[in-house]
C-alpha cells in the first residue's frame, strides 16, 4: 500500500470513529433529555433524585431534558465548524452537570449514590465530546 493509499484510509477511519462518538453522545442526550421531559419524575428517581419532594422538580428536569435534545439534534444536524460549535457547547454543559454534581454531593444536598449517578453520566458525556472534538478526521496516519 501507498503512503498516501495508508493516509487516505486512516483518514476514512477517524471520520468513521468519529461519526461513532457523534452518533453515542447523540444516542445518550436523546435518551436522558426525552425521558427527562417526557417522564421527569421517573428520570429522576433513575438518578436518585427525591421528585416527590419537591414539587418544582418536575419543571427543572424538563429545563434540563430539552437542552439535552437540542444539544443532540444541533450535534446531528450540522457539519463541519457548525458541528464543531455545537460539541463544544455540549462540552461546556457537560462540564458544568458535572461540577454540579461534584457540588451538590459535597453540599449534602444530593445523596452520594445520586451524587455519583449524576456526575458520572455528565462525565461520561464530556469524555464523549471531547473525543469528538480531538478526533476531527484531520490527523492523517
Amino acid at each position: 500500500m501507498s503512503p498516501d493509499a495508508g493516509r487516505a484510509a486512516c483518514g476514512r477511519v477517524a471520520i468513521i470513529e468519529r461519526q461513532q462518538l457523534i452518533n453515542g453522545l447523540s444516542g445518550l442526550r436523546l435518551a436522558v433529555g426525552v425521558s427527562s421531559w417526557a417522564t421527569p419524575r421517573v428520570a429522576g428517581k433513575l438518578f436518585g433524585l427525591d421528585a416527590e419532594a419537591n414539587p418544582q422538580s418536575p419543571y427543572l428536569a424538563r429545563l434540563f431534558g430539552i437542552r439535552d435534545v437540542a444539544l443532540a439534534w444541533g450535534t446531528l444536524s450540522s457539519t463541519g465548524s457548525a458541528q464543531r460549535q455545537w460539541l463544544v457547547a455540549g462540552l461546556a454543559c457537560d462540564a458544568a452537570d458535572a461540577v454540579a454534581g461534584i457540588v451538590g454531593g459535597r453540599a449534602g444536598y444530593l445523596p452520594q449514590v445520586t451524587s455519583v449517578l449524576v456526575t458520572g453520566t455528565a462525565l461520561s458525556a464530556a469524555l464523549l465530546g471531547a473525543a469528538a472534538l480531538a478526533n476531527d478526521g484531520s490527523s492523517q496516519g
